[in-house]
């Protein structure tokens, strides 16, 4: 059976998974990339360092997120979201920085998860952004 999850189901799966989909698309080219996540009941939460990601988000801040759940081919929930990607300064990216902490102990966080993680390439060397995509419309779907 496949159908339409709930506004509660919507906001269970935005909530327990921590990696989702971020859509985004400037200059004739649509960027997919997978990004950790916290989600604070109305906003997506995420840190990156400077990049293609970023750059592709402040040409165009209108974006779609994506989540899944898949227990197997048959068994799969699903929510899309649009929304507006905004960096965050101050007091905002302090708040920020809380929630993915908290979301990811940083004893515990994979590397790509760190926003202050130390590596020896200079590419890594770059300003890490954290930003905020305000969610307008979320929609979810399932099978099983």
């Amino acid at each position: 059976m496949i159908g339409q999850l709930t506004p509660t189901e919507i906001e269970d799966l935005l909530r327990t998974e921590e990696v989702g989909r971020i859509g985004c698309h400037a200059e004739g080219r649509t960027y997919v990339v997978p990004v950790a996540y916290a989600y604070d009941g109305e906003c997506v939460y995420a840190h990156s360092r400077d990049g293609l990601k970023i750059r592709t988000m402040r040409a165009n801040p209108n974006v779609c997120f994506e989540v899944d759940r898949v227990c197997d081919k048959a068994r799969w929930r699903s929510v899309v979201a649009w929304g507006v990607y905004e960096e965050l300064y101050g007091a905002e990216e302090a708040r920020a920085r809380a929630l993915f902490n908290a979301r990811f102990p940083p004893e515990g966080q994979p590397e790509a998860a760190r926003p202050d993680a130390v590596t020896h390439s200079d590419v890594d060397q770059r300003r890490t952004t954290f930003y905020r995509l305000r969610l307008q419309e979320k929609t979810g779907r399932f099978e099983r």
